[in-house]
């Protein structure tokens, strides 16, 4: 979905003039939906108390996932689907490695290895080569 997602938006920026506009669109859409869902599968609601035992930082998700929404907005048209794509999951995976090997916002740890860097240097260089030809 995301290089869908991606596509979807920059049509949206293109239309409204911002990809800062498009995100926020596509973030209310998500919110109504995602109401809507909850909803009509009759869940409880979280209370305030259940809410206040996330930690801090756990709040932040939303600002992570504009800022994801409004790159992918923005830099769609210029990259193109797959080197975005590309470029993305490659950033994913480098970040990912840097967070098992600090056990990092929850994570068990798994210590950075040889065969885990090969893994990412092999996914960079795909990255290349999709960027190039």
């Amino acid at each position: 979905m995301l290089p869908l997602q991606a596509g979807v938006n920059a049509q949206l920026a293109r239309a409204g003039g911002n990809a800062l506009w498009a995100s926020g669109i596509s973030f209310l859409v998500g919110t109504l939906t995602l109401l809507m869902v909850y909803s009509s599968l009759r869940l409880t609601w979280p209370s305030f108390d259940e809410l206040k035992e996330a930690p801090l930082w756990a709040w932040s998700g939303g600002l992570m996932g504009a800022f994801f929404v409004t790159c992918m907005a923005f830099f769609a048209p210029r990259l193109g689907a797959t080197t975005l794509l590309a470029l993305v999951i490659s950033g994913q995976i480098l970040a990912s490695l840097l967070l098992d090997h600090f056990g990092a916002v929850g994570f068990n740890v798994h210590e950075i290895n040889l065969w885990r860097i090969l893994g990412v240097i092999l996914i960079g260089t795909g990255v290349l080569l999709v960027r190039k030809f």
